[in-house]
């Protein structure tokens, strides 16, 4: 076969370049961009004739939709790549997704905020430099009952900046059973050998008596580590130290208790019908020194670390060189006043925190949303559409045993494969994202927000 005479065919780049819809694409967007991206168009056509001659159809085709190629290619590249997607997984804190959504009206505020210029480290009442903890550290302590507060971009760098700040060179004790792998292969042991803490682990995997902790306690000892294993629970021949229990046994030794409770619930799960999560109220009535937990999980608030505790203790690490490193910016703490104020009064955090709402939605009302969306699509041709029942999944690394009764609109195409059905809806301007069982799409309603059902059937 004469490839010579496929070459031949492609048009010359300057040719290309006069292309109406070429000129136009240029104009709305960088004529450097669509040059570039009408030679890598074109070097792609030639490759793929050297490697493949004998297809005939194949590279007649590219070279007659080269212009769709190029506009197509630029359009992808001068798009944004971070955009709003549909979460119709059923998985309420997707960390692929973004864990927790924010509120319309939390990101509103916080857009005024970050729009223009702010109080972010100034006190408008005595003219002088303030702390960006001040917005809402007085909010945190009245919620959780702790003295003083902080906040810092994650809780894997709170958990690193308490210890680095109270315990460098010296020993922490935690029990083996709470050694969690916190995600992405990032380990409890491994954030505290970055801190400088030597880990002293007590117990076994299953029992950790108090007993384990008082017998390793010497001289060295900085600090009590308890890590609320929130990803994973140990059922059966099990036993393990209560917060309560732990914090005598600090006050005792003169001791500081460090918790990592994780997903930082503030609000008692079990009236939503969810297994009982500690709250960070009950650790600090229990009499914990110092707290920490996420604030883009149960919290359902924006990524960070948040510290509460003894003031002794909080301004100590408050003026640690690492805080520096690890601070929030100011959108962060916007959305972090913002929803701690909705927590003063838990009533309006039910109804304004959609992580909160999500949890609590009732699986008839979920039924009936989705048996009205499914009505619709049934409009659309070559797709076999039902409402069938399915559990929903908290995510985020809580809660890992409850599973959430819902319902899903499930799509069955019938002119494609379900593998095929699931990229087109994942490559759409909102790309639509759920999840595949035996080849039927579902789109679980528990996780769609409010006003994305139009969004799905235009899709």
């Amino acid at each position: 076969m004469d490839v010579n005479r496929y070459f031949r065919m492609i048009p010359k780049v300057d040719l290309i370049m006069e292309d109406e819809r070429i000129k136009e694409l240029s104009a709305v967007t960088s004529r450097d961009l669509v040059l570039e991206c009408t030679r890598k168009v074109t070097d792609d056509i030639r490759a793929f004739i050297n490697g493949n001659p004998d297809k005939e159809n194949e590279i007649n085709t590219l070279i007659d939709n080269i212009i769709d190629s190029i506009i197509l290619k630029v359009n992808k590249l001068s798009s944004y790549n971070m955009k709003k997607v549909i979460n119709g997984t059923g998985t309420i804190l997707h960390t692929n997704l973004g864990r927790a959504p924010i509120s319309q009206e939390a990101a509103e505020r916080a857009k005024d905020i970050v729009t223009g210029y702010s109080n972010l480290e100034f006190d408008l009442e005595s003219g002088i430099r303030g702390s960006r903890y001040a917005h809402f550290e007085k909010i945190i302590t009245r919620i959780t009952g702790a003295e003083a507060a902080l906040a810092v971009n994650n809780n894997a760098a709170a958990v690193l900046l308490i210890l680095s700040a109270l315990a460098r060179d010296k020993e922490v004790i935690v029990s083996r059973g709470e050694l969690v792998e916190i995600g992405g292969s990032f380990r409890v042991p491994d954030v505290m050998k970055q801190s400088g803490a030597k880990l002293v682990e007590v117990g076994t995997t299953n029992k950790t008596r108090l007993s384990d902790y008082e017998e390793r306690i010497s001289s060295e000892t900085a600090a009590l580590l308890k890590v609320h294993t929130s990803n994973y629970r140990i059922v059966g021949f099990t036993e393990s130290v209560s917060i309560e229990d732990l914090s005598a046994l600090g006050r005792k030794y003169n001791l500081p208790v460090i918790e990592d409770i994780g997903s930082g619930v503030l609000t008692d799960l079990t009236k939503f019908g969810l297994t009982y999560e500690p709250t960070v109220q009950h650790s600090i009535k229990a009499g914990v020194d110092i707290i920490c937990f996420s604030g883009d999980k149960l919290l359902g608030g924006p990524q960070a670390g948040i510290i509460a505790g003894k003031k002794q203790y909080i301004d100590k690490i408050k003026k640690h060189p690492l805080n520096r490193a690890v601070r929030i910016d100011k959108f962060t703490a916007a959305l972090l006043e913002s929803v701690f104020h909705d927590y003063i009064d838990e009533e309006k955090a039910l109804k304004n925190v959609p992580v909160l709402k999500m949890m609590k939605m009732n699986a008839e009302d979920i039924r009936l949303r989705a048996e009205t969306l499914a009505q619709r699509l049934r409009e659309i041709r070559e797709l076999a559409i039902s409402v069938g029942e399915c559990y929903s999944q908290i995510g985020g690394g809580a809660l890992p045993l409850e599973k959430i009764r819902s319902y899903a609109v499930c799509i069955k195409p019938e002119t494609m494969s379900c593998a095929g059905f699931e990229r087109k809806l994942r490559n759409l301007e909102v790309p639509i994202i759920g999840r595949v069982v035996n080849d039927t799409f579902l789109i679980d309603l528990r996780t769609v927000l409010e006003g994305e059902d139009p969004v799905i059937y235009k899709g």
